[in-house]
């Protein structure tokens, strides 16, 4: 698969932690930055990652903050996108599993490196469980992101 991953300052060590585990695990990665410490703009790092996964251009994103919301917040503005916000290993199974999620937040502040990588290899090797009460619900979301999506 394809991974887009994006972090601002506040998840920019954390990011570059995981990349290299993402590629070990035989994935591509598109590292869309940031690539320093300094204050940047979380919304301008989620920006690229979810339009390239909205896109086709990449199968999967990851967003990483400090708390891993502001990232959640901003990727869920995004038609097509699913964005949990995951802080433990049963949450990364769990969502994939029975919500199809295709963007994952993290926070960097709140979560050890271990942990994180853990949760980046369940979410990355965890299938949509395909149940027919999954896909119902996941289309009830798909009908509620249609219908609201061309209200201002």
């Amino acid at each position: 698969m394809k991974i887009a991953i994006g972090a601002d300052h506040g998840g920019y060590r954390l990011k570059e932690e995981l990349v290299p585990l993402i590629q070990s695990l035989g994935h591509e990665v598109e590292d869309v930055g940031c690539s320093c410490e300094q204050s940047v703009d979380y919304p301008d790092y989620a920006l690229p990652v979810c339009e390239l996964v909205s896109q086709g251009k990449a199968d999967r994103g990851i967003l990483i903050c400090g708390t891993g919301i502001g990232m959640s917040i901003a990727a869920n503005k995004f038609t097509g996108i699913r964005c949990a916000l995951v802080h433990d290993m049963f949450s990364a199974k769990a969502t994939r599993e029975h919500n199809d999620t295709n963007v994952l937040a993290m926070g960097e502040r709140v979560i050890g490196p271990g942990l994180a990588q853990e949760i980046v290899r369940i979410w990355l090797e965890t299938p949509f469980s395909q149940a027919e009460r999954h896909v119902g619900r996941l289309n009830k979301v798909m009908q509620i992101e249609s219908k609201y999506a061309s209200h201002p």
